[in-house]
């Protein structure tokens, strides 16, 4: 598949998956897909994979944890330590990461403004 068939793909499943969760909408930043709650960026579409934003902790962990799992470098920049990027072949498994997803919203959700 090309790239942009991918990303279209992705974006597919992701709008299928986290549109429905509450509050949850989508829109373009940066050239990048992304969704928000409560007009906070929680998690968008970059690369071959989805940037997604955790406590600090959790991220780290799961970097070391699970294969899949990178640091969110948008366009090769490195972002914060709150940021992970996860990568899977097939959009349609991004629905494993469903409680992940819930995370990362409840997480941005209630975190204090910077």
């Amino acid at each position: 598949m090309k790239p942009d068939t991918v990303k279209s793909t992705a974006k597919a499943q992701l709008d299928a998956l986290l549109l429905k969760l509450p509050g949850v909408s989508s829109r373009k930043i940066s050239g990048l897909d992304a969704y928000f709650v409560r007009d906070k960026m929680f998690a968008c579409i970059s690369g071959e994979g989805v940037g997604l934003r955790l406590p600090a902790a959790t991220a780290t962990e799961l970097q070391f944890s699970r294969n899949n799992i990178v640091s969110f470098q948008p366009g090769g920049m490195a972002s914060s330590r709150e940021w992970i990027q996860i990568n899977r072949p097939d959009a349609s498994d991004y629905g494993k990461d469903l409680e992940l997803f819930q995370t990362s919203l409840e997480f941005v959700k209630t975190a204090r403004p910077r």
